[in-house]
């Protein structure tokens, strides 16, 4: 479609400029790998259209105002808060727990587990500070079983994740967990800690009637949008990270995309990707990273999009990759499969580790070319290379810079792709901030379950079965 050495040329140009800058400490969208596809009067009507979106946003007079919490958390959240947090985190250090079940599902868990695995490394366990699991985020017997394998072996402790204490995925992890816990510890009431509504609930009646610590939920803001709140708050500290920093990170990003234009990182991304799908048709989001830390922010960046925009028949269907890895699965069908995708690659300029390719006499492999070049110059070289074979495949490229993976740079991102997120959505006309179609499967379950109440649905469903 296009000349590869004459854009590859261009593109090395402009890489090895960017690579000469230092990168700012706020989140960078490069939207260049687009431009071949679209005309630019087209993406400068989308980006008024943009700004119109930013406008209602910013004013929080559009569709789901009553839950724009998330736009303050950042500078919101007290010293107070995070030093609770860090008193638990102390408490069960002092009582040896060495095992941390979080239970959650959806923005209850996603969030933490995006941070935790992102911070975290790879194949050791994190010096001076617990394991955390993740547990209620399915209803597999198998999973939940092989958790408990893990929970006998350990000194547990349980963070409870539910605004109402009885969505199924997360109640019946809980009661297992919980069961366990008390016919195991004479301290289990110290081993619990429930983040639920401040007000009502099963979760909320429970906690006070056990004595359980607690954080609250904030009533204006929806989950997929609660990672810096106690939600992921308390999870991170408990890992052993640093939440100030992430705190800051976002605080940091917030004043930059507050600030109305053009120029506006959230306002350019939601611009260009709803120019790709609204003009081209393109109606497929690849999110890609090429760094395996964060393949759970693809899974975050899933649920934060598709439960947002997923509406009213409308909506970009967001998917994750993980390159280059996944060039070996999902590649061949993203260079020549139906041309209904763009890519969004998240990009990190500096890696925190570093590893040189040796010299070898026999050179067998072939690789003594690349003696003495770090790995991370290959992975650089894989993503231009992608980067250059999509375009030419028909896939514009959406890039979004950040500088490391730390606790700051994350916030960034987190408060990056809420802010662009809410953007985007009010592009679509459609409200971000609700998510009515998750009840369906949930009223089929209970009736097939035969749970009190759900007897019409019952008889409905065996019916049709």
């Amino acid at each position: 479609m296009f000349g590869l050495f004459t854009k590859l040329k261009k593109i090395t140009e402009k890489y090895v400029i960017l690579q000469s800058l230092k990168f700012q400490e706020m989140i960078k969208v490069n939207i260049e790998g687009c431009r071949p596809f679209v005309k630019a009067e087209e993406f400068e009507q989308y980006a008024d259209k943009a700004l119109d979106a930013f406008d209602v946003l910013q004013s929080e007079k559009g569709a789901g105002n009553d839950f724009l919490g998330w736009k303050t958390l950042p500078v919101d959240i007290p010293e107070s808060l995070i030093k609770d947090c860090e008193a638990i985190r102390e408490d069960w250090k002092k009582r040896g727990v060495n095992l941390v079940v979080v239970i959650g599902i959806g923005g209850s868990y996603l969030g933490a587990r995006c941070a935790i695995e992102a911070l975290s490394h790879q194949f050791l366990p994190q010096e001076n500070a617990p394991r955390v699991v993740f547990a209620g985020n399915n209803l597999s017997e198998d999973y939940l079983a092989e958790l408990m394998d893990l929970v006998k072996k350990s000194n547990a402790g349980c963070v409870v994740i539910s605004k109402s204490g009885t969505t199924t995925e997360p109640a019946v992890a809980f009661r297992v967990v919980k069961t366990y816990l008390e016919e195991t510890y004479k301290d289990a009431g110290k081993r619990i800690v429930a983040i639920t509504d401040g007000a009502k609930g099963a979760l909320k009646t429970l906690s006070v009637q056990e004595g359980y610590r607690s954080f609250v939920v904030p009533d204006n803001v929806g989950g997929r949008f609660s990672v810096l709140t106690p939600v992921g708050i308390l999870p991170i500290v408990l890992a052993g990270f640093d939440i100030r920093a992430m705190l800051k990170g976002a605080a940091d990003e917030r004043e930059s995309l507050i600030k109305r234009g053009k120029e506006n990182a959230a306002v350019q991304y939601a611009a260009m990707r709803n120019l790709l799908y609204s003009s081209l048709g393109k109606k497929v989001e690849i999110l890609a990273c090429f760094n395996p830390r964060l393949q759970y922010l693809g899974e975050w960046l899933k649920q934060l999009f598709g439960e947002s925009e997923g509406k009213e028949g409308k909506g970009i269907f967001p998917a994750s990759v993980i390159f280059t890895t996944d060039l070996h699965s999902m590649g061949q069908f993203i260079q020549e499969g139906e041309r209904v995708m763009f890519e969004t690659t998240v990009s990190v300029e500096k890696v925190n580790r570093s590893v040189t390719i040796a010299f070898e006499e026999q050179n067998l492999d072939k690789l003594n070319y690349l003696a003495g070049e770090h790995v991370e110059h290959c992975n650089k070289m894989a993503q231009l290379g992608t980067k250059l074979a999509h375009m030419d495949g028909g896939v514009p490229q959406i890039e979004i810079g950040m500088e490391q993976v730390d606790e700051y740079n994350l916030g960034a991102v987190f408060y990056f792709f809420e802010f662009a997120c809410g953007i985007s959505a009010y592009m679509l006309g459609i409200n971000p901030f609700n998510q009515p179609g998750v009840e369906a499967y949930k009223n089929n379950m209970f009736a097939l379950l035969r749970k009190p109440g759900y007897e019409k649905q019952t008889e409905e469903i065996l019916a049709r079965l």
